[in-house]
């Protein structure tokens, strides 16, 4: 017999163990409920409006996956971590956050908003700045860093024996000069949209909604426009993201988990993030030919060395011993890229341009393919003349959320 039939004086009355948890958080997260009042509550997290067809700027919240890993890219993105308050010990508070996180996401991507109070002496509870924008292709992408399962050798919340198998913290690589206050922790949220105005919003809000449990590690904000059906340009003019997979088999095979991940992550990926400072002033003093000769491809088609054509495959022969290009498909190893460009005004110290590439990749296996590969190129890429690895991070991304359920619900069941 499973213990939980055993019964708990609750558990007699109709609820069991995993009931209780829920209950719990939902009470702590400001809903009461009874028994019977669970999957009522639950149904605000319901997806109605997501798969009308009159607006073509939704994206479904609820699926397999999350959506904002291969999903098409929009043109504005925002990376965020959290940590939650040292205060806090209690899961259940953590579950109401990500209750009410949920529920925020599932209604932001539909365009709509928080309902504010009739009380006008209350605070606002939408900030009002996206009203009228639509849902521009809204998507929310939430994950966990190592730091939420383990701090300091501890087991912070009881949950460390269902730590996702590929995430540790991130190794020290060659040709990096790390500042830690904007990397890592214990918990990302990726926003994008073909908005801006809509993407910060989104953040803005769950900022809002995380106070007293969790609090803002660091933002970075992003940009990336292409023409329609062609491969988006970063900051040094090159193509960034031909090598990425699209047919969903072979997504299958790169980006999403499987049986060997606790059953939680199953269906999940991993986000691999550099932010890396582009030295503009230098690259832009160098030659094309030598511009094409650090890359490995042509600046004007993105074809690579030996080839006519973008997405023709690339020669190994052909490329130059110490060519980015080059020495990433020497690992043989592929990832999905999904990378913003950055500007955040000058330098102080040299008058130079802060600018560069928040390098954002997911993969099923990052111990096997996005670490690995960062070992290759940060001890030979002939572009680490030109750039610096300023900030890191590895963030588990669990499955999709289903209609009625809220993010992570089943690690803590």
């Amino acid at each position: 017999m499973d213990h939980e039939e055993l019964g708990t004086p609750q558990q007699k009355k109709g609820y069991s163990r995993r009931e209780m948890l829920k209950m719990s958080a939902l009470a702590g997260g400001g809903i009461a409920l009874g028994a019977s009042g669970l999957g009522a509550a639950l149904e605000l997290f319901g997806d109605k409006a997501a798969t009308d067809p009159a607006n073509e700027s939704k994206i479904p919240f609820f699926a397999t996956h999350q959506a904002g890993v291969t999903t098409a890219q929009q043109g504005y993105g925002y990376l965020a971590a959290f940590d939650i308050d040292p205060s806090i010990h209690d899961v259940a508070k953590i579950m109401a956050l990500f209750i009410t996180w949920t529920r925020l996401a599932a209604t932001l991507i539909q365009g709509k908003r928080e309902i504010n109070s009739s009380n006008k002496e209350l605070p606002p509870n939408d900030t009002n700045e996206a009203r009228d924008l639509g849902a521009a292709n809204l998507t929310i992408t939430f994950g966990l860093g190592h730091s939420f399962f383990m701090k300091n050798g501890k087991d912070r919340f009881g949950l460390a024996s269902q730590m996702p198998k590929q995430l540790t913290p991130m190794p020290r690589i060659a040709h990096e000069t790390l500042d830690q206050s904007i990397s890592n922790g214990d918990i990302c949220v990726q926003i994008c949209a073909d908005i801006q105005q809509v993407a910060f919003h989104a953040l803005r809000n769950l900022i809002k909604e995380a106070l007293g449990t969790a609090n803002i590690r660091w933002m970075e904000t992003g940009f990336l426009n292409g023409p329609k059906g062609k491969t988006p340009r970063n900051l040094f003019g090159f193509k960034d993201g031909t090598a990425n997979v699209t047919d969903p088999d072979d997504q299958n095979k790169v980006v999403w988990t499987s049986s060997d991940e606790p059953k939680w992550m199953r269906g999940g990926t991993y986000l691999g993030y550099r932010k890396i400072k582009m030295i503009i002033e230098t690259w832009d003093r160098d030659s094309y030919s030598d511009q094409e000769q650090v890359i490995g491809r042509k600046k004007n088609s993105g074809a690579a060395f030996g080839r006519t054509h973008e997405h023709e495959p690339v020669i190994i022969s052909k490329q130059p011993g110490d060519s980015h290009v080059g020495l990433a498909h020497q690992t043989g190893q592929k990832i999905y890229r999904r990378a913003y460009s950055y500007t955040n005004g000058i330098q102080p110290a040299t008058g130079n341009l802060d600018a560069g590439l928040l390098f954002i990749s997911y993969q099923n296996k990052p111990q096997e393919s996005f670490i690995p590969m960062l070992r290759v190129l940060g001890k030979s890429d002939a572009l680490n003349e030109y750039i610096d690895h300023v900030a890191t991070g590895l963030f588990a991304i669990p499955a999709g959320i289903k209609k009625n359920e809220y993010f992570a619900q089943h690690l803590f069941e």
